[in-house]
């Protein structure tokens, strides 16, 4: 109070000095009262101000100071590469942070806050073992804060050499197969349309699914409402199929019906809120379907739920991940016309199905999508593209014919198959193009699935129906 009342004293006296009518006469006056009421009170707020920072700075002195934290953890690892979260915390800032590989300094990093940072290394080894660790140096070069010592061991690469078997299917018409699953080497289902001659009142019979048992194809009739809504039924080309196991396998017709196979017969055809491309999901309790002019829609166990994806343009693809560190789920949806111009774009949807987007700036079209656990992306459609550290980069080793799938088992082990029967394979450090299905006349591939050693690709070649399957050597 004593400060304030002195602070007011001053402003008063100089304020009426200025404005004082007399001010001439009377403004030593002011000034020298003034001065007399800060003679007056000044050992009394030297004496504040010294009690003041004597407290202050005892408080300051006794409180503990946080220790500096440097953290390291394994994001992912291909053969070639590691990606490396950064967790920093109370250290001084701005900090110049090494990240050090077996011991010598691999990268240098400049950080101005406490943040997380994913660091991006390459021109590793496949199948090899390396020691990371993260430090703090003073000027002398001594180590101030050092991080947990990190292993990482690289992928190893996978081959390239197939057995391969192949069947046709269809004689009348034109006949072709869309969508492939795996439940394993015994357990295969392919979706399409094969025409077979008979002496039925059409003179063919149309066929819809085709199953492996381990032994022998054997052609099925799924049967789909001819309209939802009433009970006609007809086996109609289907798009789709995603398998949960041998008893609950989910097949989607070239329009907006499912349905469920429990291995042993079908379900009732179940309406969907949308038409359907392809089918994807980590449950029969959560299951996507997108289709054409944007639709998108999601099965929670109970009922099918459109998701307004804010575009009109086709969705040829979906394919999801589920996060092993925080366990979230991304989905990601492949978004253009294939055979016109319209918007390009990767969808996303989050959780509580929020939708949003991938920065896609390639230019060209994108038909299917794949990733492993969500940070690195694959692209097919227009050319092969990978986005590994925010931007996409084309794979130019494949032919730029349009690839109609991509997905893989893992960051070594990744195929691609599109039209004129191309087959492309990364083992983990290279493309290879199968050439020997390059030589097959007037065939393409539709849709390729991986499952192990084991993978089974679905098109056409010519009229008939395709499906080739191989194992790995």
């Amino acid at each position: 109070m004593l400060i304030i009342s002195f602070l007011k004293s001053i402003k008063q006296s100089v304020n009426h000095s200025i404005n004082h009518p007399l001010r001439n006469l009377h403004y030593k006056f002011y000034i020298t009262k003034a001065y007399n009421k800060m003679k007056a009170t000044m050992p009394l707020l030297i004496l504040i101000i010294q009690t003041l920072l004597f407290t202050t700075g005892c408080k300051q002195s006794t409180e503990p100071k946080l220790e500096a934290v440097l953290k390291l953890e394994l994001e992912d690892a291909s053969c070639t590469e590691a990606w490396i979260k950064l967790s920093t915390a109370n250290l001084q800032f701005p900090a110049t942070i090494n990240l050090l590989k077996d011991g010598n300094v691999a990268q240098t990093i400049s950080l101005w806050r406490d943040v997380d940072t994913v660091l991006y290394v390459d021109s590793l080894l496949p199948n090899q073992t390396y020691r990371f660790k993260s430090i703090v140096q003073s000027s002398n070069q001594q180590i101030i804060t050092s991080s947990n010592e990190l292993t990482v061991t690289t992928m190893d690469t996978t081959s390239h050499e197939f057995s391969w078997q192949s069947w046709e299917f269809g004689t009348t018409g034109s006949s072709t197969l869309y969508d492939v699953a795996i439940i394993n080497e015994n357990d295969i289902w392919a979706v399409g349309e094969i025409n077979i001659a008979d002496t039925s009142i059409n003179g063919y019979t149309t066929y819809n699914a085709v199953h492996w048992d381990g032994t022998k194809w054997e052609l099925k009739r799924i049967q789909f409402y001819t309209f939802c809504g009433q009970q006609d039924t007809g086996s109609y080309p289907a798009k789709s199929v995603f398998a949960f196991g041998h008893s609950d396998v989910w097949i989607a017709m070239d329009g907006s019906q499912v349905v469920r196979w429990n291995g042993i017969s079908q379900s009732q055809p179940i309406c969907t809120p949308v038409s359907i491309n392809k089918l994807w999901g980590s449950s029969s309790e959560n299951l996507y379907a997108v289709g054409n002019n944007g639709n998108i829609a999601h099965w929670d166990g109970r009922k099918w739920t459109k998701i307004e994806s804010g575009t009109g343009v086709d969705i040829n693809d979906v394919f999801g991940v589920i996060d092993p560190t925080s366990n979230s789920q991304k989905v990601f949806c492949a978004v253009s016309f294939v055979l016109q111009l319209g918007e390009l774009k990767i969808l996303t949807i989050g959780e509580n199905n929020k939708v949003d987007s991938l920065r896609w700036n390639t230019g060209r079209r994108v038909g299917s999508i794949w990733s492993n656990k969500g940070r690195i992306v694959y692209t097919s459609g227009g050319g092969v593209f990978h986005n590994k550290i925010g931007y996409w980069v084309e794979e130019t080793a494949i032919p730029l014919y349009y690839t109609n799938r991509i997905r893989g088992n893992g960051l070594n082990d990744i195929f691609a198959v599109g039209d004129f029967a191309l087959l492309a394979h990364f083992n983990g450090i290279h493309w290879n193009v199968h050439e020997e299905f390059l030589r097959l006349p007037a065939t393409s591939f539709n849709s390729i699935t991986v499952k192990g050693n084991i993978i089974a690709i679905v098109g056409y070649s010519g009229e008939k129906a395709l499906i080739i399957t191989g194992k790995r050597n």
